[in-house]
């Protein structure tokens, strides 16, 4: 099953979906927002948030879809804690792998060394939301 979800990712990719619209419409199958909405919430975290190449735009794709599924739709400071801790665990695995979560730093811009290609970044992102997912059902 996890395959799937890579396969669409990479689908998405290479239809011109950026890293972000690309791992969070992967799932689409298991939220309950439309694929248009979500690609469409999700362009400008591309690029590392608009093109500033901050945040890995397949980690924001990975956290909104673990956001969607398990946040608050009311303030709850409890929920909010459970949810906080499973995105840090996606983060800590998404740093583990591809050694930063910086757009710059992991294409190697400054440092003229790139750290991981941005489709295994996606790949990844999709891989590590699976698991989460899988380990919360």
């Amino acid at each position: 099953m996890e395959a799937h979800y890579v396969e669409e990712a990479r689908k998405r990719r290479g239809a011109g979906y950026n890293c972000a619209q690309s791992v969070a419409c992967a799932f689409i199958d298991r939220l309950t927002i439309s694929e248009e909405t979500l690609f469409q919430l999700m362009e400008g975290f591309g690029g590392g948030m608009g093109n500033y190449q901050a945040t890995c735009g397949a980690l924001s794709g990975a956290v909104a879809v673990l956001s969607i599924l398990y946040g608050n739709r009311r303030p709850d400071p409890e929920k909010k804690a459970a949810t906080y801790a499973l995105v840090s665990k996606a983060v800590e695995a998404f740093a583990e792998h591809c050694g930063s979560l910086v757009c710059t730093e992991i294409l190697g811009e400054e440092s003229g060394v790139p750290l991981y290609p941005c489709d295994l970044c996606v790949e990844d992102a999709v891989r590590i939301t699976y698991r989460l997912l899988k380990e919360e059902s």
